[in-house]
């Protein structure tokens, strides 16, 4: 069976915390480079969604108004749905 001496726990630890610190510090330095890169593509990609959004829709003179009236859904109430009951509070 292995056994840990002190020394190869003390390395381990260390080798933890070097790790920790050097990622903390690009985190730190690039971070801030990595989210304007991401902020940047996405800020593009709306742009691009609110262009073809613009381009797609028919092209009206200005000042002319349309009215789009919504198509019947074919739904009617039922009038027989059933009977009303008047309910009174009762102390």
């Amino acid at each position: 069976m292995l056994e840990a001496s002190f020394s190869d726990i003390l390395q381990t630890i260390l080798i933890i915390l070097l790790v920790y610190f050097a990622f903390k510090l690009l985190i730190k330095w690039f971070g801030p480079l990595i989210l304007k890169y991401f902020l940047r593509k996405l800020g593009k990609r709306f742009e691009q969604q609110f262009r073809q959004q613009q381009n797609s829709g028919s092209p009206k003179k200005e000042g002319k108004v349309s009215i789009d009236k919504k198509p019947n859904g074919g739904r009617t109430s039922n009038k027989n749905v059933g009977e009303y009951i008047d309910y009174e509070e009762i102390d």
